[in-house]
């Protein structure tokens, strides 16, 4: 019969109705404001006995919370709001101090049976909710150092190969390099050929003792670009390790002379961002020290797995985990975790050049964390947390070389499976160039103003209201169904958004009202297709055929272009301009199913399959 639908586009349409309101249904929880407690390492674990501790001491203070859990990632206390939060958060820390990362964090409220069917709400930008926001500083220093440490080892390859014998090589405490020698003629063609390969350099002579020396110092420009590259290398590694953590339309950009800005919007583990974007984790491969080696040539290390056991290894780096072009966690042939190692090109010549002369000798694999502690002062009655940086080197792995190692091979001797994971995404986020630490770390109020935003919705709330207000007078029982459709368009949309983690912003927002526009405007050339075919004399029936048929054409060809430019926003654009996009693009495609499919199954159950005299339109 005429605007009849078959049962199964029926059953279809419902389908796909009710799986928008499960996917867009978590977005009516709101997050509750929480703070995250889990171990910087995966022997400082979070236990109910831990959590005890935790609800003791905030019931000591006075703080009141909703509720305590332990989950897969660690303990979460949830909150009433933003400020119980924040004064939680320092006491906690406090009270477990350096061992444990204390970390804002918002959580979902979604009830269990919907996040086993894999919905959960859509992520709001910093302009709508707010995020997580760090202030990093580098430490330049720590910069210069580790550039020096590079220098020497250079310095001293290239004067073996050229035949230069040194005695040393001597950092002193201005930060200068000293090569010392036992002649004079040697010391001269040394300071001719430092001078040439290093241009960088402020390059003098002294004479100490009856020993020559050829003094190095980096000239001030040299120690800016360091500075800088310091600064660059960080800004991508930072944004690599964002990346790997899955965060969408993240702001990491540069403030000052060394500090770094990192904004994370819509974020629901803060404590795992904090953990690992703060990590600074590098590894350094070098060779046992021989029997004949000198204590000025050799280093003594504690193994990470055993404090107790140490080993002497040689000062000179193989290569480090800057040479690293990607890592992957593992098992090996006995279940235990390892990393997967692929280096570059230069860092496999290094590796096999080194490892050729050095079958059966132990290599070492030198994991470098710069860490911070952190203490409490009483400064004009208030209590202050002051951050004192060092660095813990130790061994994780001392491992017999059997055969000449190429640019790939494997680390083991890890604590366990997140242990390897972590590291593998550190090492293939790219390593810092320098240590960096938390200067700041807060939550982030809406940019644009709480004010504005509520003013905006309510503006975007009347303009809707609008809508359906003159669809349902001009068109009336038509005006009704496309209202409908509408509604079942918004829901659609939203729960699209929600699967696709995609981060709504204040454009984002503008971008649905633009959609929900141009759903209404493919509904009034539908309605306006079917009153011209019923002033044409086509009967009832035949009319609203008619009208969704030929006006389909039009509403494909206008929404098709209006698709394009959006992916070209999208793939060109960044930041606002891709949410925009995002929303826009999403938008379309759940409008012309709304507006073509769901409105004119309404219609047939309305209208379909049977006798009319007139319609209300």
């Amino acid at each position: 019969m005429l605007n009849r639908y078959p049962l199964w586009k029926n059953l279809l349409i419902l389908a796909v109705l009710v799986l928008g309101v499960i996917y867009a249904a978590p977005n009516f929880y709101p997050d509750d404001y929480a703070v995250q407690v889990s171990g910087t390492r995966n022997i400082y674990l979070t236990d109910e006995a831990l959590i005890a501790r935790v609800e003791k001491k905030l019931k000591r203070d006075k703080i009141s919370f909703k509720s305590s859990e332990l989950t897969a990632k660690g303990g979460l206390i949830r909150f009433a709001d933003g400020e119980t939060q924040l004064k939680a958060k320092q006491t906690i820390a406090e009270l477990l101090g350096d061992n444990y990362v204390v970390a804002l964090n918002l959580a979902p409220t979604t009830p269990q049976w919907l996040e086993d069917l894999g919905a959960g709400p859509m992520k709001l930008g910093l302009d709508l909710r707010g995020g997580v926001h760090f202030l990093l500083e580098v430490d330049m220093a720590q910069a210069v150092g580790q550039r020096l440490e590079v220098y020497i080892s250079e310095i001293k390859t290239k004067l073996r190969a050229e035949v230069l014998r040194y005695r040393a090589v001597e950092r002193g405490e201005d930060g200068s390099l000293a090569v010392k020698f036992a002649d004079l003629e040697t010391r001269d063609k040394a300071q001719s050929f430092i001078r040439n390969e290093y241009p960088g350099f402020l390059v003098t002579t002294e004479d100490r003792n009856g020993s020559f020396y050829v003094v190095v110092n980096l000239k001030e420009s040299t120690i800016r670009d360091i500075e800088d590259y310091a600064i660059k290398q960080n800004l991508t590694t930072l944004r690599n390790r964002v990346n790997e953590l899955g965060v969408a339309e993240p702001l990491v950009q540069r403030q000052g002379r060394n500090r770094i800005v990192v904004q994370l919007p819509g974020i629901q583990d803060a404590a795992e961002a904090k953990r690992i974007i703060g990590k600074t984790a590098n590894l350094q491969f070098r060779l046992e020290a021989g029997p004949s080696a000198t204590r000025a040539t050799t280093e003594v290390f504690k193994f990470r797995s055993d404090p107790d056991r140490t080993a002497s290894i040689e000062k000179d780096v193989i290569v480090s985990g800057a040479s690293v072009s990607n890592a992957q966690a593992s098992f090996d042939e006995n279940g235990s975790p390892q990393v997967n190692i692929t280096l570059d090109s230069k860092g496999g010549q290094l590796m096999s050049r080194t490892t050729r002369d050095a079958i059966q000798r132990r290599m070492a694999v030198l994991f470098i964390e710069h860490k911070a502690r952190t203490i409490y002062e009483t400064i004009d009655g208030k209590r202050v947390a002051k951050r004192l940086p060092y660095v813990e080197k130790r061994i994780i792995s001392l491992a017999t070389i059997q055969s000449v190692l190429g640019n790939s091979f494997r680390i083991t001797g890890l604590d366990g499976q997140g242990e390897s994971t972590e590291l593998a995404l550190l090492l293939r986020a790219g390593a810092l160039a320098a240590p960096i630490y938390f200067v700041e770390e807060r939550t982030v109020g809406p940019s644009l103003g709480a004010e504005n935003i509520e003013l905006g919705m309510t503006s975007v709330q009347i303009g809707f209201a609008l809508v359906l207000l003159f669809m349902l007078v001009y068109y009336r029982v038509f005006g009704l169904l496309a209202n409908i459709a509408l509604m079942v368009n918004l829901v659609l949309l939203t729960a699209v958004m929600s699967l696709l983690s995609a981060t709504l912003t204040l454009p984002g927002i503008a971008g649905i009202v633009l959609t929900v526009g141009m759903a209404v405007d493919a509904n009034v050339l539908i309605f306006a297709r079917i009153k011209e075919e019923l002033a044409n004399g086509l009967p009832p029936q035949s009319a609203i055929s008619a009208g969704f048929d030929r006006a389909f054409t039009t509403i494909f060809d206008a929404n098709i272009t209006t698709l394009i430019a959006a992916v070209i926003l999208f793939s060109m654009g960044t930041g606002p301009v891709k949410g925009f996009a995002i929303t826009l693009s999403v938008g379309i495609v759940t409008s012309m199913f709304t507006a073509i499919m769901v409105t004119r199954a309404l219609v047939n159950l309305s209208y379909g399959g049977r006798q009319l005299k007139s319609l209300s339109i």
